[in-house]
């Protein structure tokens, strides 16, 4: 079983940017002990011939091919339309 170090949730918990009281910090880090022992679990597991399940709700991606739609309007109208352009884009002001 992996051991968890106090040092090991103090940096957990800065990196979370948590602040842990003590009490904290042990419950803490048995609770991570039981989690991790629960995940080494799985490595008794047979997945020969396993295939692995990228999705698993039967969802599919709906996609469409890009086209290119005008709408009867050219680049140069709408750039025309723009309050400044320049090289064939829309300039606009930054924004930080």
């Amino acid at each position: 079983m992996t051991q968890i170090s106090r040092d090991d949730v103090l940096k957990l918990a800065s990196l979370s940017s948590l602040q842990l009281a003590d009490d904290e910090i042990e419950s803490l880090q048995n609770d991570l002990e039981a989690i991790l022992g629960y995940v080494e679990q799985l490595d008794d597991l047979d997945t020969e011939g396993v295939a692995p399940a990228y999705q698993v709700t039967g969802l599919q991606n709906v996609l469409r091919d890009d086209e290119v739609e005008t709408n009867g309007i050219s680049r140069e109208d709408l750039l025309r339309l723009a309050p400044d352009s320049a090289d064939s884009q829309i300039k606009v002001p930054k924004v930080l």
